[in-house]
């Protein structure tokens, strides 16, 4: 046997740290690599013109004045149909002055609603032109809800 044995004397607190910092440092090897390694897709896809639909889901609105006066239509849209289309806070005074707005209004959104289109649309001739104004507010609401 040899007469020079060595003896080592370790510190509990040394290796602990010493410990602590391997296991953090295989810990970061390893992110690194699954953060950087090319073999690992991106799974973010983006939406597609089937997948998204027509709309983007929202009440829009559109602003149409009448001899100073300011109306709100408001179209609301899911992503694939025209849900509802309705006044937005119509003043009494508006409602008083122009009878034929929500009538025309009526017929114009349950036949919207109904064929989801703004063509072919049929109305009286009573309200021809306030028809056309209608429709115009609606279609310039759903160009804003359209993706």
């Amino acid at each position: 046997m040899s007469a020079k044995t060595k003896i080592w004397v370790f510190h509990m607190k040394e290796l602990i740290y010493t410990a602590v910092f391997v296991v953090l440092g295989i810990l970061f090897l390893l992110l690194l690599i699954f953060m950087f390694s090319s073999g690992r897709k991106n799974t973010v896809t983006e939406p597609t013109a089937e997948s998204a639909g027509r709309y983007t889901a929202g009440i829009y609105t559109s602003s149409l004045t009448l001899s100073g006066n300011t109306m709100e239509i408001a179209v609301t849209v899911d992503n694939d149909y025209i849900s509802s289309i309705r006044f937005r806070q119509l003043d009494e005074t508006v409602a008083a002055m122009y009878p034929l707005m929500e009538p025309a209004l009526e017929s114009l959104a349950a036949q919207i609603c109904e064929t989801q289109s703004l063509e072919n649309l049929s109305y009286s001739e009573d309200s021809q032109y306030t028809s056309l104004l209608l429709v115009s507010a609606i279609q310039s609401a759903l160009e804003k809800a359209q993706n």
